[in-house]
């Protein structure tokens, strides 16, 4: 349980500054660009995107570390032992989707109750500073005028 406990603590201190980076890039980037407002905000959706993906492969790294390195914990289901698996079940986890097809085991139980916490409080902070961009870029927006 400590070593789920110490795991779940290292991958959400990880992921944060992950996505912390990710998203303070973005904001350096932006004002350098010259390109459209909406071309801006498809720039912030890939790089919150490319942040949510690196998340996800990381705790699926640290499935696979705590499963086949440690013997610390298991998945049960439709399993096939490969990196494949621990990627699909990261992903389903970290967005909350939780198929059900694959059963965490050991230390792999804590961790996974921890990723889908992690992956929604990132989700969430990804649509808060997408609103937030997109308010202050609204403005950019050429106005139109409606003749009718």
């Amino acid at each position: 349980m400590l070593m789920g406990m110490l795991a779940s603590t290292a991958l959400v201190l990880a992921t944060v500054g992950i996505h912390y980076e990710a998203l303070r890039l973005v904001s350096a980037l932006l004002p350098h660009l010259r390109i459209r407002p909406r071309a801006r905000i498809i720039v912030i959706i890939i790089g919150a995107f490319a942040a949510h993906t690196v998340e996800v492969w990381l705790y699926a790294l640290g499935f696979l570390l705590l499963d086949r390195f440690a013997g610390l914990g298991y998945l049960t289901g439709d399993t096939v032992s490969e990196f494949s698996t621990y990627l699909y079940h990261s992903t389903v986890t970290y967005s909350s989707l939780g198929y059900g097809d694959l059963v965490p085991h050991g230390a792999l139980r804590l961790v996974s109750g921890v990723e889908a916490l992690n992956g929604l409080v990132m989700i969430g902070w990804t649509a808060s500073f997408t609103y937030l961009a997109m308010e202050k870029l609204w403005d950019l927006h050429p106005r139109r005028s409606h003749k009718r």
